[in-house]
């Protein structure tokens, strides 16, 4: 058993840390200030949500900040779409098992209320094959198509483009789950034709906790899912219909958006480098492999999201060895994401260990060698 001082955090597609610098002092500063931006108490001199807005709209290559609603997470922003969309008894959606639980329950929901909801089983690593998305949108007309951009299990990268092109040919409107890839590969949303999509703040974003929300297209309106106050027009009855007052009810969750603020300013100055970030995720696959895990090697563009079990021994102990005795923070189980256990044959779960732009080579090193001294005593 080796003795590491550091802990090791490979948790980040759950939520990342260590945040970006400043993200901490920006949250404190805003508790400590007087409240009122966006005109709630008056002051005007600086709108923190309307700067977090331009900040995405560049990074998901969007046009117009004003078509970003701004909410708690991404699950808000899902369920605002999801629940938002004009949808009929009798109408088609066509997911996928790849989903989040944050699409999977809401899917659920729309059944009860006489939705057809199709989902359609990923390949062995967790990608949707563009063929068979093809035949089911040609084959089940759905209005609207609801997808993962990556497998929060094994980082598999959907082919956007294809995908998005396929249901704007069959006439349907696509939502995009970008929580797993904002902030760490390429998103061009109008290039890809996507109508929606919803992210969140807290993972490669290194935003804090309570940031997130929805990209909704010019022309497509959203029935709101939550209403209430927005600060203007309050002689209105019904929400504002200009976006994104049109979303946003209640009052936002300042503080943690200053944090968000910061963390996207810091990581457009300081680009990461992707290239790097995959190598080092290759380096950790491939070394379990070797330690003889079954590891999910999705290949192609991937996020470095790695999941894996050691044949013989249960996840969960192995997981309380790693972070017990040797100070690794992973996550073990299903991931919130339970339809795709059985299409990459890991029905059980799965432990998942994923790297940040800060995990270093001698994290990686370490791990593996935790991961060796486990199969090495079969504990």
């Amino acid at each position: 058993m080796r003795d590491y001082e550091e802990p090791i955090y490979m948790n980040n597609a759950a939520t990342s840390w260590p945040k970006a610098p400043g993200v901490a002092e920006a949250v404190s500063e805003a508790l400590r200030a007087m409240p009122g931006e966006a005109n709630r108490g008056g002051v005007t001199d600086f709108d923190v949500f309307w700067e977090v807005r331009k900040e995405l709209a560049e990074l998901m290559g969007v046009g117009s900040p004003s078509r970003i609603a701004l909410g708690c997470n991404s699950t808000w922003g899902l369920n605002q779409a999801i629940f938002g969309y004009p949808l009929s008894p009798g109408d088609t959606v066509l997911s996928t098992n790849a989903e989040h639980n944050a699409v999977l329950r809401p899917l659920y929901l729309l059944e009860q209320r006489g939705i057809e909801v199709i989902k359609l089983p990923t390949d062995a690593v967790g990608r949707i094959p563009v063929s068979r998305w093809e035949r089911a949108v040609e084959k089940y007309h759905p209005k609207l198509c609801i997808l993962t951009h990556a497998s929060n299990v094994t980082g598999a990268v959907n082919d956007v483009p294809a995908l998005a092109y396929a249901a704007k040919k069959a006439g349907a409107d696509l939502l995009l789950d970008i929580s797993q890839t904002l902030g760490c590969i390429p998103v061009k949303l109008s290039e890809w034709n996507v109508d929606m999509a919803a992210f969140t703040g807290h993972k490669y974003l290194l935003g804090p906790q309570g940031t997130g929300g929805v990209y909704v297209r010019e022309g497509l309106c959203l029935r709101p899912h939550m209403v209430g106050g927005t600060g203007v027009m309050s002689d209105l009855k019904e929400m504002p219909e200009e976006m994104p007052l049109h979303l946003e009810a209640g009052t936002g969750n300042e503080p943690s958006y200053h944090g968000l603020l910061a963390a996207l300013r810091w990581s457009r100055q300081h680009p990461g480098d992707l290239e790097e970030l995959n190598q080092r995720a290759k380096r950790l696959l491939k070394g379990l492999q070797t330690l003889g895990c079954r590891v999910i090697a999705p290949g192609g563009v991937s996020t470095p999201v790695i999941s894996f079990v050691i044949p013989e021994i249960p996840s969960s102990h192995v997981a309380d060895i790693l972070t017990g005795s040797y100070d690794i923070v992973l996550r073990t189980g299903l991931h919130c994401a339970p339809e795709i256990m059985e299409d990459i044959g890991m029905e059980s779960g799965t432990m998942r260990l994923s790297l940040s732009r800060f995990t270093t080579d001698e994290e990686v090193e370490q791990v593996l060698g935790a991961v060796w001294d486990v199969v090495e005593s079969g504990i």
